[in-house]
């Protein structure tokens, strides 16, 4: 008797879980297969620790969290600067000086345009920094792509990471590292947890506010 064919089974749908609870705790025991994505909340959420107290919290957690994944594994992070008191605050410094000290390397950073180059705006700049660092991944010159994303796309709430950032993460997480898993411990509404869903990848998310937590297990990306 001939043997038959194995059944072919559809392949499995990605998984999206998210956690109410604090995203700082969870950075203490990250499986060997997941990347962090993230966007650090601002000194304006955690008005408590001041400003003095926020940066140092700032860089602690950016600290924990490139320590958090594998040699081999990646963290990202989307950051915007705010002006205080007449100075910038240069985030992108805050995640390189954590970085430093985690012993992680600056793989690439890219500047996203949130608003049209030449625009004046007040507070925020008109850019963004999308920061990977590793500590053992290395890319060669011809890995190399675009230091400038000029359109961010949309943004599901006013502190999310824009859909085209989030999406340039998923891309670079499937092209150049076995991470499957991306995860987003100050998850807000979900974009990075739905953008990576899109691509194929699983992702976990921790968020303390119960109700975004459930909007952002429920997320659906917009249609083109």
């Amino acid at each position: 008797m001939a043997e038959l064919p194995p059944i072919a089974r559809p392949p499995r749908a990605p998984q999206r879980t998210v956690h109410v609870g604090d995203g700082v705790e969870w950075l203490a025991a990250l499986p060997d297969d997941h990347a962090i994505v993230t966007s650090l909340p601002d000194a304006s959420e955690l008005p408590a620790l001041g400003a003095d107290g926020w940066r140092r919290w700032f860089v602690d957690v950016s600290e924990r969290a490139c320590r958090a994944v594998a040699d081999e594994s990646v963290a990202i992070f989307y950051q915007t600067d705010v002006k205080r008191d007449g100075r910038w605050v240069d985030k992108a410094f805050l995640v390189q000086l954590a970085a430093e000290r985690a012993g992680s390397d600056l793989l690439w950073h890219r500047i996203v345009c949130r608003v049209a180059p030449g625009t004046t705006t007040f507070g925020r700049p008109a850019y963004a920094h999308l920061l990977c660092v590793s500590r053992a991944l290395r890319l060669a010159p011809g890995q190399s792509s675009p230091d400038v994303l000029p359109r961010p796309g949309a943004m599901t709430w006013a502190r999310a990471m824009p859909l085209e950032a989030c999406a340039a993460a998923a891309r670079f997480l499937i092209a150049h590292t076995s991470c499957r898993t991306v995860v987003d411990p100050f998850c807000g509404l979900g974009s990075m947890l739905a953008v990576a869903n899109a691509h194929g990848l699983d992702a976990v998310g921790i968020e303390l506010s119960r109700q975004r937590a459930e909007r952002a297990r429920a997320l659906a990306l917009p249609s083109a």
